[in-house]
């Protein structure tokens, strides 16, 4: 979303972002001098809101500040403005960034918007085998920034910053900490490449936002393998970092072994980036890279037996992690560049209003 807000005030919107008031997007939006409408359904605790109650607190906004458009920006919040929008008569758009199972009435919600935007033909098929209007559901790729996200010359300060040898392989992961983006299954595959590869380190970048004890206990296990052998010293968990585009940079390669992914944008960033990736074959990620392209290396889901061969591989041919790194890099460039995609925003816009 906030990739795409210059390019919107150009096409001559004027955009208002309903989201909470205070943290890291609420200070960006007013550095940016984009209007905020304060919204946070949370109570004291940080629990979510009953839905009605929510919904209540939204109608008022639009009461009050009678956009000529609605853009929900996720799943969620497609489901929440669907009812409210249609009561309203605004037309409204939700992105569908997510592949997971909804209930009859979120899909029942999602169908009163006028427009649903999904981030990969993948999603766009999962959703309408379960339900949600055909006819709604638009694919519209994200895209990627080529300038932030570039190929770079290593400079080395993360092997500074971890005390480690220049020369050692970095394989990383970013993305949250929760079991889609399975980073257990990169634990496992860490502990056969160390057997053979021990100057090897492992780096995860995220952290857990998911309350749910499963999700707790998910990262407590993480932690656990960074501090036993084979892994301790050399799997390291960096939590938030507001240095990706450079990280990308100091990476051997990008692993990427999510259970399900409509559509990764940090494999849009790694390939921008000219990384080498293995990730796994699932939801969109064969969209970013077709066979053809021939742009990563692509594994089944929940194998770490397959990740680790095609890690221990990578490592040990050079060459071929270049070739990959530049085709990747050539497919964001064919596919993936930021100005497309928000061209095609704005034309979806345009379309309603």
């Amino acid at each position: 979303m906030l990739s795409t807000l210059a390019s919107v005030r150009t096409a001559g919107f004027i955009p208002a972002v309903i989201a909470p008031p205070n943290g890291p997007l609420a200070d960006v939006l007013r550095d940016r001098d984009v209007e905020l409408l304060p919204f946070a359904p949370l109570d004291a605790q940080g629990n979510r809101w009953p839905l009605g109650r929510a919904r209540e607190e939204l109608a008022e906004l639009l009461r009050h500040r009678r956009p000529d458009l609605l853009h929900a920006n996720s799943l969620s919040m497609g489901r929440l403005s669907g009812p409210v929008a249609a009561e309203a008569r605004v037309p409204a758009i939700a992105h569908l960034r997510d592949i997971i199972k909804l209930s009859r009435q979120a899909i029942s919600d999602l169908n009163r918007l006028a427009r649903l935007l999904a981030v990969s033909e993948a999603t766009r098929a999962f959703h309408a085998a379960a339900g949600l209007t055909p006819e709604k559901i638009h694919v519209l790729h994200n895209g990627v920034h080529l300038q932030r996200f570039c190929p770079r010359t290593p400079t080395g300060y993360l092997h500074r910053e971890l005390g480690i040898r220049p020369s050692a392989p970095l394989i990383g992961t970013i993305g949250q900490i929760c079991l889609r983006k399975a980073q257990d299954v990169l634990v496992r595959a860490a502990k056969t490449v160390c057997r053979r590869l021990a100057d090897a380190h492992w780096l995860v970048v995220g952290e857990r936002f998911s309350r749910k004890e499963e999700s707790r206990r998910f990262e407590d296990e993480l932690r656990a393998a960074a501090a036993t052998r084979p892994l301790a010293g050399r799997l390291h968990l960096l939590g938030t970092r507001d240095d990706v585009p450079r990280i990308l940079n100091e990476l051997t390669l990008l692993a990427h072994p999510s259970r399900q992914e409509p559509l990764g944008r940090v494999l849009l960033e790694a390939a921008a980036s000219g990384v080498a990736v293995v990730a796994t074959d699932v939801g969109g990620t064969g969209e970013i890279f077709p066979s053809a392209s021939e742009a990563a290396r692509l594994v089944p889901p929940d194998d770490a037996g397959a990740l680790a061969e095609a890690i221990e591989q990578l490592l040990a041919d050079g060459a071929h992690r270049r070739r990959l790194a530049a085709a990747a890099r050539r497919r964001a460039e064919e596919a993936f560049d930021l100005s497309p995609a928000t061209d095609g925003l704005i034309h979806h816009y345009q379309e309603l209003m």
